[in-house]
């Protein structure tokens, strides 16, 4: 089956960007995805943020943004799966063309703007998967142009609370105007602490639900300790690091290689690298990292997990390795642990690059 899913691949990427997305999530709500071999992965079972996840390698947000393909990508071999982002009112994004493949450096720059049909349907969308098995996240934001985004974020948990498995509090997006300013300390005060403040109340005397702060990849080292101090401060659960970059390395050799947007793919790996192991140094232990940008192999994802992270996401590779990429990654994660002596994801975590 796997040759199937490199040959639909390669016929998706002859596609237009956008409309192989959008083609791709048509497939996979038609019941036409990729169920991952049974494979049986005890040593990559661990615990994040609170939840415990069969391997350590999730679905980062951007590829299923209204919540409509969850399980199917949950089927593909994903240990976790993050939806969104999603905004309290539907809203059409940015103009197109906004999403770009830079196929000689396995790399995409999007500036889509947080298109998404809204919290109505998106609410729909996890009810409809009640009981059903497989974490699912939520990633929330901002509409574009609302006139108070702290209450957009605080809607957001109160509709979702009860039906996602957890919340990422979306702040560093550069595709919104304005959004990456909640990362200043005092708005991330004001943003971090309405939140924890309804999370209490909606959480009464039962177990809170896990909340994550995803995070730039260009904060320097002070505003790292600050923003870990604050991600602790207010009782969040761990930290993704990181979202995509506004820089652009001169490394890079597509033609849309000055296209406006976030970058994210290979060109992002090293400097994300570099970043989540400051934030490691930073958290001392003391709060849980998941480690994004660039993720596309086994060794990738194992230099994130000795970088710092207890586990990884990844979205771009899939673009240009399909949907076996999971397994593969999975299969190669064991036999590095086993090679370097470890027991357990937790054991390497950290380990050092």
């Amino acid at each position: 089956m796997s040759l199937i899913y490199k040959a639909g691949t390669a016929l998706l990427r002859r596609m237009p960007a956008e409309r192989a997305h959008t083609t791709t999530i048509k497939l996979l709500r038609a019941g036409m995805g990729p169920t991952a071999p049974m494979r049986d992965y005890p040593m990559l079972a661990t615990r994040v943020g609170g939840l415990d996840l069969p391997n350590p390698v999730g679905l980062a947000a951007g590829f299923d943004k209204d919540c409509d393909v969850p399980d199917a990508m949950l089927s593909a071999g994903f240990g976790f799966v993050e939806c969104g982002t999603v905004t309290p009112r539907p809203q059409t994004g940015n103009a197109k063309p906004r999403l770009f493949r830079l196929y000689e450096d396995e790399a995409v720059i999007n500036r889509m703007g947080f298109n998404n049909k809204g919290l109505d349907h998106f609410e729909a969308r996890l009810t409809s998967r009640k009981n059903k098995v497989g974490i699912v996240g939520a990633n929330l934001g901002s509409n574009k142009d609302s006139e108070n985004r702290v209450a957009d974020y605080v809607t957001g948990l109160v509709r979702l609370w009860g039906k996602s498995d957890y919340f990422t509090i979306n702040i560093s997006s550069p595709n919104t105007p304005g959004l990456r300013k909640l990362q200043g300390a005092d708005a991330m005060d004001d943003l971090l602490g309405q939140l924890s403040e309804m999370r209490a109340k909606l959480a009464g005397d039962e177990p809170s639900y896990p909340m994550f702060l995803k995070v730039a990849p260009d904060l320097d080292y002070a505003e790292i300790e600050r923003v870990v101090e604050q991600a602790r401060t207010y009782g969040l659960n761990a930290i993704i690091v990181s979202n995509t970059t506004i820089a652009r390395p001169d490394s890079l050799r597509s033609v849309h290689a000055g296209e406006g947007g976030g970058l994210s793919g290979q060109p992002l790996f090293e400097p994300s690298t570099d970043i989540l192991a400051e934030f490691y140094a930073a958290a001392k232990g003391k709060i849980d990292l998941i480690g994004v940008g660039g993720v596309g192999s086994g060794a990738q994802a194992y230099a994130k997990i000795r970088a710092g992270a207890s586990a990884v996401q990844l979205y771009s590779a899939l673009v240009y390795k399909g949907p076996q990429l999971v397994t593969e990654i999975c299969d190669d994660l064991v036999a590095r642990l086993k090679a370097d002596g470890f027991k357990s994801i937790s054991e390497a975590v950290g380990a050092g690059r």
